[in-house]
């Protein structure tokens, strides 16, 4: 065989064998909870934005935001990118969550997608463009999902879920001011139970991880709650053991349709 021959073989192997990079993005927002009748309970529960698939594979299967990542485009700008062609979405801040890149994981070619998360509050989370290939799903409940985007979200709830018992990551769903009941309603929210309100203030105030803002909260109907902030100059909590998380992956994670 000549040398020019086992170039041009090594440069098909090479093509045939390389993954193609894309991008996705799980992102939570605190809604109500929808009753039968259509009518919003008040309770609070996360949800996430999914898109419909157009085109095969998966067609008309739910699927997180997402799409293929250009050779000119950086990861985070490739990921913003696809969230607002597809959902309207502009989160102020994406977070980098994992990178899925399991054999088989798509099928035909190889496909690893890095993944993005953010939180984002109601007044964000009510720019999404829901119509007929765009819906909000709860979190905890979710429909078979595209590839394996059921598993990618799961991830991303044992990382909030783990998070938000010691870190101020609540903040990404409240204003600068906020009262100690609606900080509690992100956690029940965020852990999906409920949570007694005396044992959850005093752990709150001992913390340190909240300061008095001296202010009160306006127009309500009895005695006005006191509003909280978070207290910048407090150190930031060590996290505490890893719970359960998805058996196969490690605790510390180093246009066209994507997976």
């Amino acid at each position: 065989m000549s040398t020019a021959q086992r170039t041009t073989q090594c440069t098909t192997l090479s093509a045939t064998l390389s993954a193609t990079l894309a991008v996705s993005t799980v992102i939570f927002a605190l809604r109500p909870v929808e009753k039968h009748d259509d009518a919003a309970s008040g309770v609070m529960t996360l949800w996430l934005p999914l898109v419909r698939r157009t085109s095969d594979p998966h067609r008309n299967q739910w699927a997180l935001p997402g799409g293929w990542l250009p050779n000119h485009e950086e990861l985070a700008a490739a990921a913003a990118r696809t969230l607002r062609e597809t959902t309207s979405l502009t989160p102020t801040y994406l977070e980098q969550l994992y990178t899925f890149g399991a054999i088989g994981r798509s099928p035909g070619r190889r496909v690893v997608s890095v993944v993005y998360w953010a939180l984002v509050k109601s007044d964000e989370a009510a720019q999404v463009a829901v119509g007929d290939n765009v819906r909000w799903f709860p979190a905890d409940s979710l429909p078979q999902l595209a590839f394996d985007h059921n598993r990618i979200v799961e991830y991303a709830l044992w990382r909030l879920r783990t998070k938000v018992e010691y870190s101020r990551i609540a903040h990404s769903f409240l204003g600068e001011t906020f009262t100690l009941a609606q900080l509690r309603e992100v956690h029940e929210a965020v852990l999906h139970r409920s949570i007694d309100p005396a044992n959850f203030r005093r752990r709150v105030e001992a913390s340190g991880d909240v300061v008095e803002t001296g202010e009160f909260l306006a127009g309500t109907r009895h005695r006005p709650p006191r509003l909280y902030r978070f207290n910048d100059a407090s150190p930031p909590a060590t996290p505490p053991p890893s719970g359960r998380r998805p058996s196969d992956i490690p605790a510390r994670p180093h246009s066209e349709e994507a997976p």
